[in-house]
């Protein structure tokens, strides 16, 4: 393997692996800043080795030995500081053996030790907007710049938001195991909102030349199993879990053989994977049993619309419309009034949606957001207003940062001729 295939390889391995041991770090340090580190650090020592050693059988376990070994030297230069990490560093010498396969997952399930980290950076000392950027830029992975965009915010807004999430859960001394009862409850909403935020910056990415990043999707949708797996009875959760599942049955007929973005109505919906959509569809009937009514069982249902249509032509539009009119009321948004104006396009005609776009366009949080212009675009080239809709195109495309995107919506635009 050449050098660089190795360095990808390594790099892969290590993206697959970050958050989990960021997760058992930071359950040790109780220090986030310090875990992130330490992670990294783990990274350049395995860049150095495994191109002559070759990738171990258990990449995690390696990383977590290395990364734990340095923790132990750093705490015992620093004992002075704090007599407590005297005891971390013991307990952390008794737990890891000083061996090579040491595992990890030792004492817990490493689904424990992400959804701990998940549930810590949602506490309730944090402010709701600081919960989800810190969990999607250490359990994500993702950049300031992708939270940025997620969150419709700006990027020092975002960068200011993690430093003193960081800062607020050292002086908090925060324990990072997942909580119980009223606790867990309480957090539960965040949660969700971070895990599908997670989810979709691998749907649909928000920079970059990739279109979707797939590792996010899985990463999400196994967080969403293993809290599913945690709170059987809890309708949200299954809600989400349903999402994730019938959207993600889509992402081999999302992009083309040319990589370019394919619309619902372009799609080869032979390449949905419909083990996935059962498994969706499944998890929707569990939660619609519980009584479940709130905004990510609404959203799967849309989903489901979507994935029960063997054809675009056979898509139910009016139940579409009548399930967005029911989710603007659960979780009022900007974002869900556009996107149930392009439903009520469709199952109403584009005036109808061009209307229902016009009354929200002023929205501050959709300026500067490329799916208004898009959605305008789409309405005004259904209704035959051809030049109109070319330069909404233009003006999404200018708006966009994915590259993939940019050239779809430019192609729309020529279209438009």
């Amino acid at each position: 393997m050449a050098a660089g295939e190795t360095r990808q390889a390594i790099e892969a391995v290590f993206r697959i692996e970050r958050a989990r041991l960021i997760g058992g770090l930071v359950r040790i340090l109780r220090d986030v800043d310090q875990a992130e580190e330490l992670a990294q650090d783990a990274l350049v020592v395995a860049l150095a080795e495994w191109p002559e050693t070759g990738v171990p059988a258990n990449p995690g376990a390696w990383l977590m030995t290395v990364a734990r070994r340095r923790a132990i030297d750093a705490l015992r230069r620093d004992r002075m500081r704090a007599r407590k990490h005297e005891q971390i560093a013991r307990d952390m010498d008794a737990e890891a053996g000083f061996a090579e396969e040491t595992d990890p997952a030792a004492g817990g399930d490493p689904g424990d030790e992400l959804l701990g980290l998940i549930f810590a950076a949602c506490h309730p000392v944090l402010s709701a907007d600081v919960r989800a950027a810190l969990t999607l830029r250490v359990v994500g992975g993702l950049t300031t710049e992708e939270i940025a965009r997620a969150f419709l915010a700006s990027e020092p807004t975002i960068a200011q938001r993690i430093v003193r999430a960081k800062k607020t859960i050292a002086r908090a001394g925060l324990g990072f195991e997942v909580p119980r009862g009223a606790a867990r409850a309480a957090r539960l909403a965040s949660v969700l909102e971070v895990i599908y935020l997670i989810f979709n910056e691998g749907y649909a990415a928000t920079a970059g030349e990739d279109l979707v990043r797939p590792d996010l999707c899985l990463e999400a949708q196994r967080l969403g199993r293993i809290l599913a797996g945690l709170m059987p009875d809890e309708a949200e959760v299954l809600g989400l879990l349903a999402l994730m599942e019938i959207q993600a049955s889509r992402l081999a007929a999302r992009v083309g053989p040319d990589g370019a973005l394919l619309t619902l109505t372009e799609q080869n919906r032979a390449r949905w994977d419909q083990l996935m959509i059962r498994r969706g569809l499944d998890a929707l009937a569990r939660a619609e049993a519980l009584g479940g009514d709130g905004p990510y069982v609404l959203q799967a249902a849309l989903a489901a619309c979507h994935a029960r249509a063997r054809s675009p032509g056979d898509t139910d539009w009016p139940r579409i419309a009548a399930l967005y009119d029911r989710l603007r009321v659960v979780m009022p948004s900007p974002v869900v009034d556009l996107n149930r104006a392009v439903a009520h396009s469709m199952a109403f005609g584009p005036e109808t949606g061009l209307r229902l776009i016009d009354a929200i366009a002023g929205a501050d949080a959709l300026q500067g957001y490329a799916p208004l212009p898009a959605a305008r675009g789409d309405c005004l080239f259904r209704a035959g207003r051809r030049a109109e809709a070319r330069a909404q195109f233009e003006a999404a495309a200018r708006l966009s940062r994915n590259a993939r995107e940019r050239a779809f919506l430019l192609a729309r635009a020529e279209a438009c001729d």
